[in-house]
This record gives structure tokens, C-alpha cells and sequence, in this order.
């Protein structure tokens, strides 16, 4: 949400610095996330002022320029060469001095500098509006009639002000502050002193009309509040400036200046507006009723949808709907430059009923996200009054017939006691009485101590009554939060020895710091972690057109791209691939921790932890003294061997790998438990991501890692004997894997083996079809003796005794 501060204060006059500003109001929880300074034109007019033009005559050598002096008020007479045709003695004049930089109306910026022209020393530059970026003229230089002194900023002469715009991080229970007003009452907490509704008081209707608009609400409980007013002689056309402006600070584009009204009191006083154009109402009677299932409906944006029987509609006499109630209008009745006649709403709708038409319709509007949250149903006449009087103002309306006002059910304050020592308790210090009475008064929170308590002398409970605009106030922790963000969290002073009733108990090995433990690791080997959002989009999963049945599904999505919890991590990483290819960013080795989220054929719930890492593109950076090779296979094995090491479970075993997603890889069990998978991500998955390279991918299951780790260390001598090496060449059927021959290996000699590696692999004629070689060393060793000749040959022996029966493996000799 973007609020502009010189908006802020015409409801709130301060002369606080910006900064401050900001910082008080981060403070309350209504977060600034940036502040961005306005200019009403590029640069300013920085170094740009009033002066006077004391000389003027013919350059000696050039027919077409003067040579003049000017008075810019500094006590120091400037000589300046100007081109204009109309430069002359005595003129007040607006003048660049050195070190400007100026906007033109057209061109690239450019600074103002001393410099000779012709021969003639010029210390900066007489303007015309188009050099400084007023308008387009450049027939000559812009002569005044001004008694300001000599060196007034051009642009205090000019109007010209600058606005700071903060982005506020608008967290969806505070809709009391969804509007400049919403704002500036909270300003009147923080600050102590007042703000003020914009002035409606010379609003006025006629008491009667001969043709007024009818309002019948059908559905009280969708639509408590409908308020509407009846205008003539409207002139649709552009907004004047100023109103142009407020609507371009905070990031809108103007439309016309009934639309721009409606969209200025929304931003002001948090309270949507919308205009009909009457003559398009049938009947002129209003019906705010729920549509027909299956109706048909065009909105504003020219899109036909079809409504749903709980869509609460404002439709004409016959029915017929006109706008989507609190969401976007309709095509037929909007505002267009025909328009002379026009029925201003003003309403406050249920937030169920809207946020279920906005959802089911895909349609958010600065409307809906107000009504969604709540909004105040006293601000509903406040509203069509400050409209109405500003269509008079801008477009020549005149009210043509008395407000109608149907509120047939109000909405009642809520009630709650406050018991001021569970303020104490809750805030953790104490707060004067009238601290908080003080709060509460300027929150708008009226206070009332009941008789029952007074007649038992009992004046620490307060009866409270919060104003319907406080849609979050409803308990008394509720109040203590808004006692304690007024007061200030920096305000509450920790205490010198803090303690607690109970100690948690907690877990060895720490997750937190086994998974730190593994991120430094990776990033030590050139990895970066990244951190991917929880939702993604269900069409990712679909097959045969058809999303998995094992989503889990957000009701109340607010984008069709985030409307399940992620099943996966690969896809939102595959994302964040995406981006970075597109940007040449091709070589990525990435890793995250994160949840995924399944639903069993119960109906029941699951969450699961996973670490994933990524390769893509080249493993390393070329260099001068060798070429970089593509990431492969096995330098994401490499990786995720390491991440099991640092764990302590080494030696796992592999099988092929099943993996939705993945084209070819293998499964790493320890004690027969999946525990990583890993391999290429499939050519259709990369397809529909819209990834351009390959990326190989792998999943391992945090959750079972993080139970079976034990963080203890065993540690032994080194050895003081010296390890053997003997080689063997064995040729085996093509489907037996080096894993195979490797547990092998480890069954048949535990004491001895130290290590085994394949150091060559061989696939050729001369071997026979489905026929393959491994070249496999051995590492021997004895912690406690020198091996012996006959002990070496033992173990071989042993080992190519095993390989020929278990592998039927051919010893090339």
C-alpha cells in the first residue's frame, strides 16, 4: 500500500521529518517497507533561480547571441551569453547557475558549467520552460512579473513541492489502516495530537426529488449497509491537475475525473466508491441481491463470466446484474463520456460474501482488498458526501435527489473488559492508568467502568467499546496489543536476569545446528542456498490434464500460480533456474531445505523436510589453464556422498533410481531405507518449466537423516603400517553394477579392505555382446602389522573366489 505524506497532511498537519515518520509508523506494526521521493518534475529545478537581467547588448562576434549580466541575489554579478530573442535589460528572469542539472521537455538531461561561447566567458544559462521541463516553448526565455527577491528557488516560485511516498507492508488484520485516514489516525496515537475528516459540511440535498433511485437490499447479511446518491449535469472529462497528481504519487494512472474521484476517496478515507451511469439503470431501482447460478456477466474489463448462485450482484428492476458487489462493475453501466447522470454507491459489504466472488472470479481490486478485510460501515455516508462534493467541484455535478441510506441491521461496536493487571501481565511492565486511557481515547476505544464494579469498589476493569473500523479488536489480548503497539515495544525495558517457569527440553543433536552444519558445507563446496516459496501451481502436477489427488489444495488462494502446497521442491527451484538462465546466469550449483506437503487417501495431512541441491550448466569457471566441463552425474553424487559422510552414514547402498521426475539415477539406501534419490531431471519436466539446459537434480529425506544422525565422533590412531594396493580386471554380465561387486567385496573381507575404487570401465567387441570390464583396486591394511605376501594373496584369492560365484565375473589376466 502506497501513502503519500503530503496526502498524510492535509489530514494530519505536521511538520515531522519524513524519516520519523516512517520509523513511528514501522514501529506500530504498520511496517514501511520503502520510502521514494516525488519530484513534480525531473531533478527538481535544483540550482535553479529567480534573477535579474542588469545588462544586455550584441555579442561582438555573433550576430544571433547577447551578452548580458545578471543578479541572482548571491552578491556576485554573473556574466551569461543567452540565444533568446527576447532577452533585454531588466527583466526578472529564471536562470541555471553552474552545476544545475536540467531536465528539457525533450533530450537527455545535461549540467550547467562554465564555459566560453564564442570567445565570451558564460557563467550559466537563462531558461526557457522547455529547458527546464515546464512546457514545450522555446519561442524565447521566460520573463516574469515577481517581486520575489533575486535567488528564490525557481521552484518555490513555480509551485513545485516534492512528496515522499512510503510502501507499507499492510498486514491483513490491520484494514483500519488501509487508507490515508487509516493512516493518520494512527499518527494521532503515536504523535498526541489531532487529525480531522476532510470538511463535508457544506454537503446538501434536496429534500425530496421526482425521480430518485430505489434501493432494495435482499440480503441483509451480505449487505448490511447500501448508501447511494443521484447526480446531474456530470461532465465526464479529464481531472484537474491536482487531483492527477494525488493519484500518480501513490501509483495510479488517471482516468476521467468520476472514476478518479472514486478512486481518490477510496485511497483517502479507506472507503470503496462506485458510479453508475443512471441512465443505464432499468427501472431506476437498485436490487443488491445473489445472482442466478449460471448468469451471464460482462465486466468492466470486457470479460464475459459466469456467476454463481452465492455471487451477491447490484442489479437493476428486472434483475439484471450491474456490478459484482465490492469487486469490479459492469460494462453496460459504467461511467463513459456520454454520461451526464450518475448513481454514486457507497456500501459496506460482508467481507465472506466478497472475498468469495473475488476467489472464484480471479478478480482483485483495490475495493475487494478492503472489503475482504473490513470496512467501516460509519465511513459509508462520509464518503458519498466527500464525493459528491468533489464531482461538483470537478466535473459540475449537482444532487439531484436526497442520499438513500438503507441500513436496516447496524453493525454493533464490540464490547470488552479490560482488566488493567493482565495489561501489566501481558506486556511484561507496568503502564500508568492514564497512559492507557490516553491510548485508547485516541484510538477511538471508548472507556466505561460499570456500575457493578464500581458498587464493589472494583475501578481496574474497563468496560471498552471499539468502533466497527477495529474489525481485529474483538478479545482483551486484542486491546492489549493495541495498548502495546502505541505505547512502543522499544519502550518495554528487559529485565536483568530473565527466567522461565519450566526448561524445554531439547534435542540432541540439535536439527538447527546439524542443518547449519550441512549448509556450510555445501556452500563450502561452491553452493548457494536459495529459499522458494511454500505455493505453487497445480498444473505443474497434472497428468493426463488431471492434477494429482495428493495436492493439497488452498481454499482461499489469492493467485491461480500459488493454489497448493508444493509436493516437491524441484519445480519452484526449476524456477529459480529459469530466471537465472534468462538472465545468463548459467552455471548454478544450488541447494535449499524445505517442507513438502502430500495428502494421504484419508484425507489426512503429511509434511515432510527434504534438502535438495541443483547442477546446471559447467561445474567450474574456465580459466586460462583448462577448459570448464559440464556438470555431470557424478559430481552430484560427489556431493550428496559428502552430505551423507558429514552425517556418518557411509557405505550406502544404490539401486535405480524411481523417481517421478527424474530420467535415470540411482537411490542411495542405508539399512534398506531410501535416503537420497538422484539423477537428470526428465526432458518433459524441464519442458514445461521452460528451463533451456539440462539439470541434474537430487532429493534427500531430512527427516529420516536427521533421526538416525549421531553427532559423536570415534576417533583412532593412524596407522603405523603401510596399506597395500592390488588391482583386478573383472569382466561381468553389462546389468551387473560396480555396487554389486562392492558389497561383495565388503561381505567377503571386513577386517582387511579398506577401500575400494573402479578406476576403468570397458564395453567392446572383443568382450562378447552384454559383456563389460571393471578395472577395480584395492586397498589393504593391518593397524596392527606389516601384510604379508601370503596375506594379500589370501584376501585376492578370497575376493576373486566371491566375484566368480555371486557375479560370475571373468578375471582378465
Amino acid at each position: 500500500m502506497r501513502i503519500s505524506l503530503d496526502w498524510l497532511k492535509t489530514l494530519i498537519p505536521t511538520d515531522k521529518p519524513a524519516a520519523e515518520i516512517g520509523a513511528l509508523l514501522t514501529g506500530s506494526g504498520l511496517e514501511v517497507e520503502s520510502m521514494e521521493e516525488l519530484e513534480s518534475i525531473p531533478g527538481g529545478l535544483r540550482g535553479v533561480v529567480l534573477g535579474t537581467v542588469l545588462t544586455c547588448e550584441r555579442h561582438p562576434d555573433a550576430d544571433k547571441l547577447s551578452l548580458t549580466t545578471v543578479d541572482v541575489g548571491d552578491g556576485t554579478v554573473r556574466q551569461i551569453v543567452c540565444g533568446a530573442p527576447n532577452v533585454a535589460a531588466g527583466q526578472r528572469v529564471v536562470v541555471a547557475l553552474e552545476g544545475a542539472e536540467l531536465h528539457p521537455a525533450q533530450g537527455e538531461p545535461f549540467k550547467i558549467k562554465k564555459s566560453k561561447i564564442r570567445g565570451a566567458a558564460s557563467e550559466g544559462m537563462i531558461c526557457a520552460e522547455d529547458e527546464i521541463g515546464l512546457g514545450t516553448s522555446h519561442a524565447g526565455i521566460m520573463v516574469l512579473d515577481t517581486d520575489l527577491p533575486n535567488g528564490t528557488p525557481a521552484a518555490e516560485y513555480f509551485g513545485l513541492g516534492s512528496d515522499t511516498v512510503y510502501e507499507i507492508g499492510l498486514t491483513p488484520n490491520r484494514a483500519d489502516a488501509a487508507s490515508h485516514y487509516g493512516v493518520a489516525r494512527e499518527l494521532r496515537a503515536l504523535l498526541g495530537q489531532p487529525c480531522h475528516l476532510p470538511d463535508v459540511s457544506a454537503f446538501a440535498a434536496p429534500e425530496s426529488a421526482a425521480a430518485n433511485v430505489d434501493v432494495t437490499i435482499e440480503d441483509v447479511e451480505a449487505a448490511p449497509r447500501y448508501a447511494g446518491l443521484l447526480l446531474e449535469n456530470v461532465q465526464v472529462g479529464p481531472s484537474p491537475e491536482w487531483l492527477q497528481r494525488r493519484l500518480r504519487s501513490i501509483g495510479l494512472s488517471p482516468i476521467n475525473n468520476v472514476v478518479d474521484v472514486t478512486n481518490f476517496v477510496l485511497h483517502e478515507l479507506g472507503q470503496p466508491l462506485h458510479a453508475f451511469d443512471a441512465d443505464q439503470i432499468t427501472g431506476n431501482r437498485i436490487r443488491v441481491k445473489r445472482a442466478e447460478a449460471g448468469e451471464k456477466f460482462v465486466t468492466l474489463d470486457g470479460v464475459e463470466r459466469s456467476l454463481k448462485a452465492e455471487d451477491l450482484v447490484i442489479a437493476d428492476a428486472h434483475g439484471t446484474p450491474m456490478a459484482l458487489a465490492g469487486v469490479f462493475g459492469g460494462k453496460t453501466s459504467g461511467v463513459s463520456e456520454a454520461t451526464t447522470r450518475v448513481f454514486l454507491e457507497s456500501a459496506y459489504f460482508g467481507p465472506a460474501a466478497v472475498r468469495r466472488s473475488s476467489q472464484t472470479h480471479q478478480l482483485k481490486t483495490d475495493a475487494s482488498f478492503r472489503f475482504e478485510r473490513g470496512t467501516d460501515p460509519n465511513m459509508v455516508p462520509v464518503a458519498l458526501q466527500r464525493a459528491a462534493l468533489l464531482l461538483q467541484e470537478v466535473a459540475g455535478a449537482t444532487v439531484a435527489a436526497p442520499v438513500v441510506d438503507e441500513y436496516p441491521a447496524p453493525v454493533p461496536p464490540a464490547t470488552v473488559h479490560l482488566r488493567l493487571p493482565r495489561v501489566e501481565r501481558l506486556v511484561g511492565q507496568y503502564i500508568a492508568p492514564e497512559r492507557i486511557r490516553q491510548i485508547l481515547t485516541d484510538l477511538d476505544i471508548d472507556i466505561d467502568i460499570t456500575e457493578e464494579n464500581l458498587e464493589k469498589g472494583d475501578q481496574a476493569t474497563w468496560l471498552l467499546t471499539v468502533p466497527p473500523h477495529k474489525v481485529d479488536v474483538t478479545r482483551e489480548a486484542d486491546v492489549i496489543e493495541e495498548i502495546l503497539r502505541i505505547y512502543g515495544y522499544n519502550n518495554v525495558a528487559l529485565r536483568p536476569n530473565n527466567s522461565a517457569s519450566f526448561l524445554a527440553k531439547f534435542p540432541n543433536p540439535d536439527p538447527e545446528v546439524t542443518r547449519v552444519k550441512i549448509a556450510s558445507l555445501l556452500s563450502g563446496q561452491g553452493f548457494s542456498e536459495i529459499l522458494t516459496n511454500s505455493l505453487t501451481n497445480s498444473q505443474y502436477f497434472e497428468k493426463d490434464g488431471e492434477p494429482e489427488a495428493s495436492l493439497v489444495r488452498i481454499l482461499n488462494y489469492n493467485s491461480i500460480d500459488l493454489n497448493v502446497m508444493r509436493p516437491t521442491l524441484l519445480h519452484s527451484g526449476l524456477e529459480i533456474i529459469r530466471h537465472n538462465i534468462n538472465r545468463r546466469q548459467r552455471d548454478l550449483k544450488l541447494y535449499e531445505f524445505g517442507k513438502v506437503y502430500a495428502q494421504n487417501e484419508n484425507g489426512k495431512y503429511q509434511e515432510k523436510n527434504k534438502l535438495v541441491l541443483y547442477l546446471t550448466g559447467n561445474v567450474t569457471a574456465e580459466t586460462w589453464q583448462h577448459k570448464s566441463d559440464k556438470a555431470a552425474f557424478h559430481d552430484l553424487a560427489g556431493a550428496v556422498q559428502q552430505v551423507l559422510a558429514a552425517l556418518g552414514f557411509g557405505g550406502a547402498a544404490s539401486q535405480p533410481v524411481q523417481h517421478a521426475y527424474l530420467a535415470g539415477g540411482l537411490t542411495l539406501l542405508v539399512h534398506n531405507q531410501p535416503l537420497a534419490q538422484l539423477g537428470a531431471v526428465s526432458a518433459s519436466v524441464l519442458k514445461k518449466m521452460d528451463v533451456s539446459q539440462p539439470v541434474w537434480y537430487a532429493e534427500l529425506d531430512w527427516d529420516a537423516l536427521s533421526k538416525k544422525y549421531k553427532p559423536t565422533l570415534t576417533a583412532r590412531e593412524l596407522p603405523k603400517f603401510p596399506e597395500v594396493r592390488r588391482d583386478l580386471s573383472l569382466v561381468v554380465d553389462a546389468s551387473v553394477t560396480f555396487d554389486q561387486l562392492q558389497q561383495i567385496a565388503r561381505k567377503t573381507e571386513k577386517k582387511l579392505l579398506q577401500s575400494i575404487n573402479v578406476f576403468d570401465v570397458y564395453a567392446g567387441e572383443n568382450l562378447g555382446a552384454g559383456k563389460k570390464s571393471y578395472s577395480v583396486s584395492f586397498t589393504l591394511q593391518d593397524y596392527g602389522q606389516t601384510l604379508s605376501e601370503q596375506a594379500i594373496d589370501q584376501v585376492m584369492q578370497k575376493l576373486i573366489q566371491q566375484f566368480e560365484k555371486q557375479a560370475g565375473a571373468l578375471i582378465r589376466k
